[in-house]
């Protein structure tokens, strides 16, 4: 727990060491830990995309506020574009259950070009990076509820 705890304070200061916050970490890492994007979410600096399937949204819900925009269904990469569009400039963190497909999906957007999203690695199940949203207590919301929140371009 000390750990957690240590983290969570690190980054609320890597968060809170600049007169822009975000602007000052984004421009230094495309990875984030659960708990640095549930800071950012919670203060409108970024949106987030859950990549996982629906079967995965309906055992754990979604993070509160997160656009669930399924890898596994038709359409992602055109889905994931508007998303981009649809932040009107903040970056668009990307979560899974673990992090390896959000990080394959972050790998392929570089390789590729593009810039404006972000990996969050811990995912919401944790992984060798870290607890995960789930563990760090964050909001989730029923599947159901993020859904009908997803704006009617994305779905």
């Amino acid at each position: 727990m000390a750990f957690f705890l240590t983290r969570r304070g690190a980054s609320l200061a890597m968060l809170a060491s600049s007169v822009a916050p975000f602007s000052a970490v984004a421009q230094t890492a495309e990875v984030w830990s659960a708990d640095m994007a549930a800071d950012a979410l919670q203060q409108d600096l970024i949106r987030m995309i859950d990549v996982r399937s629906r079967p995965e949204w309906t055992d754990t819900g979604v993070t509160d506020g997160t656009w669930p925009i399924s890898l596994h269904e038709d359409r992602f990469a055109e889905r994931l574009f508007a998303a981009r569009e649809r932040a009107e400039g903040r970056p668009v963190a990307l979560i899974c259950a673990t992090g390896g497909r959000s990080g394959r999906v972050m790998r392929s957007l570089r390789q590729a070009g593009y810039s404006g999203f972000l990996d969050v690695s811990e995912g919401m199940l944790g992984s060798a990076a870290g607890p995960g949203w789930i563990a760090g207590g964050y909001p989730v919301v029923s599947v159901d509820m993020a859904l009908a929140a997803l704006p009617e371009e994305l779905s």
